[in-house]
């Protein structure tokens, strides 16, 4: 696995390239001018003549909420009843503080899948410390295709299953875009079953770990963080890059000690940098995820769409490709159609390839799609995305708040 991981971070760039960056923000500027762009808002308030109040400056603001009635679900499970709240406060000041973040989004599918998650990202007074949440409860019925490469769609059996997921990190600033700390995952299954009564998760699999009736995966984390993007909902121009180094022991009641490695490195060019209120940005976002050592339990092993918010392999289906390692890579190009910002569009394309049988860079998946962007909140720069994703025997519309990465 070890030789897997050289290769992948010979073929990237310079992915941390070193920075002197300032303690003030520019991107938090307490003056910043909204009157020239509209939102779904505005609309609204044109539609029912609301005679709009006088526009008063964004710092007077330090909370704010974004609430989405209907959504679309993980795994791209068609019909569903979704809400999504997304609430933005600066626990410091606005120059020197990055704004925290808060989602809950629960949905029903109308299938039997129902997920109550809640992610937060908490930036304390002047960056000091970055304390990242992801705390889930799931009904979660999906399919599953087996490890590797596997090529025929029709080859799946549909997993049903109970899930809690508890992940926590705190990363203390060590430069002004460089942060390390601990963390700690839980991620315990239960009432695993599928819906062939002649083939269990073991048998369809041929995989002998977490494919019984229960799954139980603890373990301590250690995470680093390089971040000179501007903000996380709508990132301006700038490096992401975060590594996650797990270690499950089995004094922490797993069956088998194991351990993982997961990088992840996005980067944005902005096209017209002088005009920072209009979106034409070329976006990149490539991860690397794999475990090194045997006895993963199997619904713990890396798998397409299961990045941690569930945003990566648009247009493939959650969970078609798994394997003890998984690379992606993708590209979108973003744009505003109308010069207030209520209208834009995007562009993508995505590819991915697991190990499991054969050479790990010998089958490649592709997908691609587009799709359109409201704007849903111009002061906190929140888009509505709506996006049709494709891919061979597949596709699929995806619904969400904020970008996909």
């Amino acid at each position: 696995m070890l030789n897997r991981l050289f290769i992948f971070l010979c073929l990237l760039p310079k992915i941390l390239p070193a920075q002197k960056a300032p303690n003030i923000l520019p991107e938090n500027n307490p003056m910043k001018d909204t009157s020239r762009q509209r939102d779904l808002l505005d609309v609204v308030k044109t539609i029912v003549h609301i005679n709009p109040k006088k526009v008063r400056e964004e710092r007077e603001r330090k909370i704010y909420f974004s609430i989405l009635p209907f959504g679309d679900a993980p795994g791209g499970t068609g019909r569903a009843l979704v809400t999504s709240t997304t609430v933005g406060i600066y626990l410091g000041s606005k120059q020197t503080t990055h704004k925290s973040t808060g989602t809950f989004a629960p949905y029903w599918n109308f299938k039997g899948r129902f997920g109550l998650p809640l992610r937060t990202n908490v930036w304390l007074p002047g960056n000091t410390w970055l304390i990242q949440g992801d705390v889930r409860l799931l009904v979660y019925p999906q399919h599953t295709w087996g490890i590797g490469n596997t090529p025929d769609n029709n080859d799946k059996v549909l997993v049903s299953y109970n899930y809690i997921r508890f992940h926590q990190a705190a990363l203390k600033r060590i430069t002004p875009h460089f942060y390390i700390g601990p963390g700690y995952r839980l991620d315990y299954r239960f009432n695993i079953r599928t819906d062939d009564t002649a083939r269990d998760l073991k048998t369809f699999t041929g995989y002998n770990y977490g494919t019984g009736k229960h799954s139980f995966s603890s373990g301590v984390t250690l995470n680093v963080l390089y971040d000179t993007r501007n903000r996380d909902i709508e990132p301006f121009p700038g490096w992401y890059g975060n590594l996650v180094y797990r270690i499950n022991p089995s004094f922490l009641g797993n069956n088998e000690y194991w351990h993982s490695l997961y990088l992840d490195v996005r980067k944005y060019f902005a096209l017209n940098p002088l005009k920072r209120n209009q979106q034409n940005t070329l976006a990149f976002w490539s991860y690397f995820w794999t475990v090194l050592d045997n006895g993963v339990p199997y619904l713990d092993l890396p798998s397409t769409g299961w990045d941690a918010y569930n945003r990566s392999a648009r247009g493939i289906d959650q969970n078609r490709y798994r394997g003890k390692s998984l690379f992606y890579l993708e590209g979108e190009y973003r744009r505003d159609i109308t010069r207030d910002g209520l209208l834009g569009f995007v562009v993508f394309s995505n590819v991915n390839t697991v190990a499991g049988s054969g050479n790990f860079f010998s089958s490649w998946h592709p997908a691609a799609g587009t799709g359109i962007r409201i704007k849903f909140s111009k002061v906190s720069n929140t888009n509505l995305g709506i996006d049709v994703g494709f891919s061979k025997g597949y596709q699929a519309v995806i619904i969400n708040l904020s970008e996909a990465f």
